[in-house]
């Protein structure tokens, strides 16, 4: 026992644990470099990032219906704009937040949407990439509340909403009424999990007389812009701001 005690006595002291070196912070990041960043500003618009996004539309009211409509990549780290208009238009009855917007409101909804894909009177060209669908006779985009179709492109001879609707708040939209604003039109997923009577067919589309009844519209020229550029391994979006 003695020993023992003895041995213990003699062992030397365990060495003090080492200090872990200090953590460097990281740098700062940039809104324009910060890939990450849930949420950024451009053209003076908050935009959401979604997964993957290289492309945003951004839309900033001016003064009344008029808006500032542009079109950025991101590339090689940066944010820049392509594109831009000043003759951009948005809804008769203004902004509101998208989960508040109420269907025949004439609101444009504010917020960040994806743009999957597209429609128009023209065949899709080699240098479309987004998925495009030519207006054929009895195309709608369906607003009828009480259709399982609710915000949805349907024709009428596959049935399934009240198509002969007219001049009622739940008509739907016959696409080939629109000729010109629809010569060239981008599907947003504003409602895309269709809650009745928020709305539907909040597009982006070629500018008709004034103000719209609640999608985005811009110049023709605009819009064969986008309809070119827009590509869906970005991940385009639209953002829609004040």
């Amino acid at each position: 026992m003695l020993a023992l005690v003895a041995g213990l006595l003699a062992a030397p002291a365990p060495a003090p644990a080492a200090t872990p070196p200090a953590r460097t912070a990281p740098p700062a990041q940039t809104a324009e470099r910060a890939s990450t960043a849930r949420t950024i500003h451009l053209g003076g618009v908050a935009v959401t990032l979604h997964s993957g996004t290289t492309q945003v539309v951004t839309v900033n009211r001016s003064s009344g219906h008029l808006a500032r409509v542009s079109l950025y990549q991101r590339v090689d780290g940066r944010w820049r704009r392509l594109t831009t208009t000043t003759d951009g238009r948005i809804g008769y009855g203004g902004l509101v937040q998208g989960s508040k917007r109420r269907q025949g409101t004439g609101t444009t909804p504010l917020g960040t949407y994806a743009l999957p894909s597209t429609f128009g009177t023209h065949r899709q060209r080699s240098d479309w990439d987004l998925s495009h669908r030519l207006i054929r006779s009895g195309d709608f985009w369906v607003q009828d509340n009480a259709s399982d179709y609710y915000n949805r492109y349907r024709n009428q001879r596959d049935g399934g909403f009240r198509w002969w609707l007219k001049g009622h708040p739940e008509s739907s939209e016959r696409l080939t009424d629109y000729g010109k604003q629809y010569e060239y039109a981008i599907v947003t997923t504003f409602n895309q999990s269709q809650v009745r009577h928020r709305g539907a067919g909040i597009f982006v589309h070629v500018n008709g007389k004034g103000a719209t009844a609640g999608c985005v519209s811009a110049p023709l020229w605009f819009l064969t812009s986008l309809f070119a550029r827009l590509d869906p391994e970005r991940r385009p979006v639209v953002a829609i701001g004040r």
